[in-house]
């Protein structure tokens, strides 16, 4: 085991006995279950940040690995890491719960034993799947992710949650069969290769899948992570999730689970399938750009301020996946950071939105006006957040969004020119992603003034008070983090970077590999289908010679007379 292996099994152990303990508690202590649940979730926090004491962010492998057998029959792994790329999505979920829980301990007043359980196993799920180096693991730990997500959804949820929820069961079910498919045919290609059954991540990547096998296996793990972007067309579970479910189920979603997709991509979907990655990034690339621009003008035509920030969703993460697909480090870097970006803004806005719902009980943009004048602290410290979402320099937004644009447009440039599936037109993608920057800022100023300015001519938001202390220690550590984020980018960037230039360094090594059947890497070099060619063309030629002569007869023994 390396140092601090302990860590991370830690994490995922420490919300599930924190749910245990929580269900065992009597049904009406309602304040012990949230004290249970928030003790948790700040253990969690706490025990998080011990990988920066262990881990080493000059190394580009993966660290603080645990690795133990888990199903011997199956070949299966309890097998945990982190590296560069993981490792702040990790902070980034054990952070956002705790904060998650104290925003909105008031608003769940049913079922507050079973609502806390619920957080935690989601809590430990997440945290499953961005550790998961064992590909059964963490296809466990992605559906353990949807059960509590559904019942937050179908029990604490608004009016319409019942449709919600399913709907959102339906989508991610869908793409998560066929995913399975193509685990089960990269298992069994992977024994054939080797005579090993394994679920081994790293073991798998050891071993390369003819060229048609991996564009049909890259369809179906893309097909589930793009549901969980959400990517255009795919996104239309989101909106009817965000506005059925609590706020600390949307700010859980919005923060935390649409990252699984970009994250899906890059540690699994890629590198086991890189030539089918290099076929569809021209479509995936195409639809993020649609997806930026399409969900920033519906965001504006929107009533709800819930659903602005739904669909302003699609759109930054429209930006994220854009990044990842042009393949450079820029891209790369700058996708990852968009992510941390937007957990903490569509999160911070979420919470705003449940501060004004708790308040007024309604979403609606018409109800509102002059909110300013009676709740200037939460005006002031909202502002900071809609700024950062729309990607004003010196927040965190701007970081992300700019390397994205930059690393695509400098796509054509820095990608193999001897290879042919670059993106189309690097820079035309890269400027029309651009437009989405200038209408997230219509759309999130818009939502601003109709909420906060103007006259105050509703007698009901006149008597709103402002903040109390338990909500205004929620928002603060949100703004610090935005503020730091966009001031000191480059601590968080250097970690990333040996990840970031190794994950490219082996897409590129991977997709120059020669077409053929399931062969381990390196095995089937350019050299010996040469060869193998040269072998064909001669017993081609011996064919043609029999034939020849088989059609002219033999000559007579003893030659021409």
């Amino acid at each position: 085991m390396q140092p601090g292996a302990f860590v991370l099994p830690l994490l995922i152990a420490l919300p599930l006995l924190g749910a245990i303990l929580v269900m065992c508690t009597p049904k009406t202590e309602s304040s012990l279950h949230r004290g249970v649940g928030m003790t948790f979730t700040v253990i969690t926090f706490i025990v998080s940040l011990l990988v920066f004491r262990y881990f080493n962010a000059k190394a580009e492998g993966f660290q603080l690995v645990f690795d133990v057998e888990w199903i011997p029959g199956l070949g299966a792994r309890f097998k945990t890491g982190i590296d560069g790329i993981s490792i702040f999505l990790v902070i980034l979920t054990t952070f956002l719960m705790p904060i998650t829980l104290l925003g909105t301990s008031k608003s769940i007043e049913k079922h507050t034993r079973e609502f806390m359980a619920a957080m935690l196993v989601l809590e430990a799920g997440m945290l499953g799947a961005f550790v998961s180096l064992d590909i059964f693991l963490f296809y466990t730990f992605w559906e353990v992710m949807l059960i509590p997500m559904y019942l937050l959804i179908g029990i604490w949820g608004g009016q319409r949650r019942l449709y919600a929820s399913i709907k959102f069961v339906i989508y991610t079910m869908l793409g998560s069969l066929l995913m399975l498919v193509a685990i089960f045919y990269v298992y069994i290609q992977h024994a054939n290769v080797t005579g090993v059954y394994t679920t081994d991540l790293e073991q798998l990547l050891t071993v390369a899948l003819p060229h048609n096998a991996q564009f049909w296996c890259f369809g179906a793990f893309a097909l589930a992570f793009s549901i969980k972007i959400p990517l255009f067309p795919l996104h239309t579970w989101l909106p009817d999730a965000h506005v059925e479910a609590p706020t600390a189920g949307s700010v859980i979603l919005a923060g935390v689970m649409l990252k699984f997709g970009i994250f899906g991509f890059l540690r699994f979907a890629m590198p086991l399938f890189p030539n089918g990655a290099a076929v569809w990034a021209p479509v995936i690339a195409i639809l993020a750009v649609i997806g930026i621009i399409y969900g920033a003008l519906v965001a504006f035509a929107q009533d709800d301020v819930k659903k602005i920030v739904a669909y302003s969703s699609v759109s930054h993460m429209g930006f994220c996946a854009l990044g990842l697909f042009a393949l450079t480090p820029y891209g790369i870097s700058g996708s990852i950071f968009a992510m941390l970006s937007h957990g903490l803004t569509t999160g911070g806005l979420f919470l705003g939105i449940g501060v004004l719902y708790e308040r007024r009980h309604t979403r609606r943009l018409a109800e509102y006006g002059g909110v300013w004048k009676v709740m200037p602290v939460f005006s002031a410290l909202y502002l900071i957040i809609v700024m950062g979402s729309a990607g004003l320099p010196a927040l965190s937004g701007f970081i992300g969004e700019f390397l994205t644009i930059f690393g695509t447009f400098n796509a054509g440039d820095t990608f193999p020119a001897s290879h042919p599936n670059y993106l189309p037109s690097p820079r035309l993608l890269g400027a029309l992603a651009a437009t989405g920057v200038i209408f997230g800022a219509v759309y999130l100023l818009y939502m601003f003034q109709k909420v906060f300015f103007g006259k105050l001519d509703k007698a009901r938001n006149g008597g709103l008070k402002d903040l109390s202390g338990r909500e205004l220690a929620t928002f603060l550590p949100l703004v610090a983090l935005i503020f730091a984020l966009g001031l000191f980018p480059r601590p968080v960037l250097q970690v990333m970077e040996p990840s970031v230039q190794k994950f490219i360094k082996d897409y590129h090594r991977r997709v120059a590999e020669p077409d053929g059947p399931s062969h381990v890497y390196g095995t089937l070099p350019q050299a010996d289908k040469t060869a193998d060619a040269m072998q064909n063309k001669l017993d081609a030629a011996a064919k043609g010679a029999q034939a020849v002569q088989n059609t002219l007869g033999t000559p007579p023994a003893g030659g021409a007379q």
